[in-house]
């Protein structure tokens, strides 16, 4: 019998933990990503064009991270009825309250900025879109680091 927590896990576990922690660091590396790359590139795009740009940057994004966003937002709610052995509700609701931030920042301070974005470069929104994101940078780093350990703990 294998003497690891995971391999005491029955299968639903088991596949609601992978899903949550493929989507969390699917996630990490995007923001990152965005954070460090995309966002501040946005002033380099040139005025005539970037409605366009933006718009297709939005729209295109959404295919690319809906779906681990909701995953996410899905396993993290799930990990509640089929929480693996030796992992705390206590742990499971920071990583529900980290999840919540995103969704909070996303919907709050990055999509209104989009919006404005998608009208032609703006300098103000363009600079509070980068700064603001680092909330969501943030949060996701340490949903990150939370379901690594996690992984550490279970797989220990």
């Amino acid at each position: 019998m294998d003497p690891t927590q995971f391999g005491m896990m029955d299968k639903r576990t088991k596949a609601v933990f992978i899903i949550h922690l493929a989507a969390t660091m699917f996630m990490v590396g995007v923001i990152w990503f965005v954070q460090i790359v995309h966002y501040p590139l946005f002033g380099a795009v040139g005025d005539t064009s970037f409605a366009a740009y933006s718009e297709a940057h939005s729209r295109l994004t959404t295919f690319v991270v809906a779906p681990p966003m909701i995953a996410e937002l899905a396993t993290a709610i799930l990990l509640f009825f089929f929480r693996p052995p030796g992992i705390s509700a206590s742990v499971l609701w920071l990583g529900l309250g980290l999840v919540g931030v995103v969704w909070l920042s996303t919907a709050f301070l990055q999509v209104p900025r989009h919006a404005a974005l998608e009208l032609g470069f703006d300098g103000g929104a363009h600079e509070f879109l980068v700064a603001s994101n680092w909330v969501r940078t943030v949060a996701w780093s340490l949903r990150g680091g939370l379901s690594l350990w996690m992984a550490a703990k279970i797989l220990h």
